[in-house]
């Protein structure tokens, strides 16, 4: 009887008691099998076996532990193997496809709509122009020389099929082009979906207050390219970027905030004790209150020839959506944050080698300690310290990278793909002058706008609520901004956002009175 050779998808090991070995049976299995979920099963009340379990997910040898059922039908051990199994599904990618793309993977235009639907959480299939598959789905579409990448939108009854479309585009096709009522005035708009934002979304609506949220490009901001989040509050085993931001993204939803996307803000300005937001496609928005959670776009490396080959072998985030092209390849990570180790420890279970490139000596001022712990255990994953990338080459495809080492001078090249997480930028250019920014672009908050006496020109005047310092960004985090009436946030802090919102709200139906 021929073998259907169909893959583990996951590993189960009992641990404790008459399993004392069951660590490193699974270990061994999970070496055979390496892409499936090796889960550990222990027995409740088994206390002795949490030590050598949390250090096992903290090195990555294990990606969960459940327990073993007590009862028939135990329905919560049920919906951990569900979440086992769903979890494998997504790194395996194929199954449901909403959308299906045909076009040149490596082009920009390419990589950059997979990442916006992969961080949309938007079932994708996609087929390079010139596989089988690929020509035969536009042969199907009757294209014969289409404008490349050719979307189809099949989860509609009509099929739509779309050539080179813009984020607009895609949003019209979508239909989340739904004109905002010009008359509508709004407790809060919230000026990015990011985990700041979101949270400040799901309190505000939560309590009441008529809100809108902006979104020009994917809910979650950078948080949502993460691969695995493992130092978030209650999921002891971590969770995905996206997953985590479309939850938050669904209850916001669910109390009734509005979310306007592919809609970026242009600018603020007082109107008659309201602030009036003008908004990238010709409309304007009036509110009481604005939270400005625009988050941070990734550093550019700087190299030219680099630059050149963005979407080609060089990307900048985007380890999540392109990590399955990597098998086979030797992926450098450039960066010693928190998102640079996510992002190697992601493409780590894709290529065959992974090597972080950092300019420190070591990670430990930059990196999360449990991260740090999880690349040292990796066999595929080496760290380089004390280097930086100065050169590059490539003519459809980056095929070479030029390293320099910062102490002696030394130059090798090596052939490979770059990922780039160098840290961020502040996206506050559209605020101009109407906020106070340091020479890094990050909004003036609290104690640092007393310290201007009076004010220097063109700066905001009105009343200022005391909070973080933002400017010079957080080492493991990512930074955010709220303006209420002005304030910036780093992330988890939306809750306490609207604490402000509320009251200034106060002062405004006060002062009515």
């Amino acid at each position: 009887m021929r073998s259907l050779e169909l893959p583990v998808a996951a590993l189960f090991g009992g641990m404790g008691g008459s399993d004392p070995d069951g660590l490193a049976t699974l270990r061994g299995l999970h070496r055979e099998h390496p892409g499936s979920m090796a889960v550990a099963v222990v027995r409740w009340g088994d206390f002795a076996t949490a030590q050598p379990i949390f250090e096992a997910v903290t090195l990555g040898q294990l990606d969960r532990w459940l327990y073993v059922p007590e009862v028939v039908g135990d329905e919560e051990f049920h919906r951990a193997v569900t979440e086992v199994l769903d979890e494998w599904s997504a790194r395996q990618g194929g199954g449901f496809e909403a959308v299906r793309m045909i076009g040149d993977r490596w082009s920009e235009r390419a990589q950059h709509l997979r990442d916006t639907f992969t961080r949309n959480r938007i079932p994708l299939g996609f087929y390079d122009c010139d596989s089988a598959d690929g020509r035969s789905m536009l042969a199907g579409m009757h294209l014969e020389e289409p404008r490349l990448p050719v979307v189809q939108l099949r989860f509609r009854p009509e099929r739509p099929v779309l050539e080179d479309p813009s984020d607009l585009d895609i949003a019209d096709a979508f239909g989340l082009l739904t004109p905002l009522d010009p008359d509508a005035v709004f407790d809060l708009v919230v000026v990015g979906s990011g985990p700041a934002g979101l949270g400040a979304s799901v309190y505000a609506a939560s309590e009441g207050l008529r809100t809108l949220v902006l979104e020009p490009e994917a809910i979650g901001g950078q948080a949502g390219t993460s691969s695995l989040i493992r130092n978030y509050p209650g999921f002891p085993t971590g969770i995905s970027g996206n997953r985590l931001a479309f939850s938050a993204y669904l209850q916001a939803w669910a109390f009734g905030s509005t979310f306007h996307f592919m809609r970026s803000a242009q600018g603020v300005v007082a109107d008659d004790g309201m602030l009036r937001l003008n908004l990238s496609d010709g409309a304007a928005v009036v509110s009481r209150t604005v939270v400005v959670a625009t988050g941070a776009a990734w550093r550019r490396i700087g190299v030219p020839e680099l630059e050149a080959l963005a979407g080609r072998g060089v990307f900048y985030g985007a380890a999540v959506s392109e990590a399955p092209a990597m098998r086979g390849r030797h992926v450098f990570v450039v960066g010693g944050g928190n998102s640079a180790g996510q992002a190697a420890v992601h493409l780590s279970r894709y290529a065959d080698r992974v090597t972080v490139l950092i300019r420190r000596s070591s990670l430990t001022d930059t990196m999360s300690d449990y991260l740090i712990r999880e690349l040292d255990a990796l066999p595929n994953v080496e760290v380089r310290p004390r280097v930086q990338v100065v050169g590059g080459a490539g003519g459809d495809f980056l095929e070479t990278l030029t390293i320099r080492h910062l102490d002696t001078g030394a130059e090798t090249v090596e052939a490979g793909v770059l990922f780039v997480l160098i840290g961020s930028e502040p996206r506050t250019d559209w605020l101009g002058g109407a906020l106070a920014r340091d020479r890094w672009g990050f909004l003036l908050t609290g104690a640092q706008l007393l310290t201007e006496e009076p004010p220097a020109p063109g700066r905001w005047t009105g009343p200022r609520a005391a909070g973080d310092e933002p400017a010079g960004g957080v080492r493991r985090g990512r930074c955010a901004g709220r303006v209420g009436q002005a304030r910036c946030l780093r992330r988890g802090e939306g809750a306490l956002a609207v604490t402000l919102v509320h009251a200034h709200l106060a002062e405004l139906a006060g002062a009515a009175r």
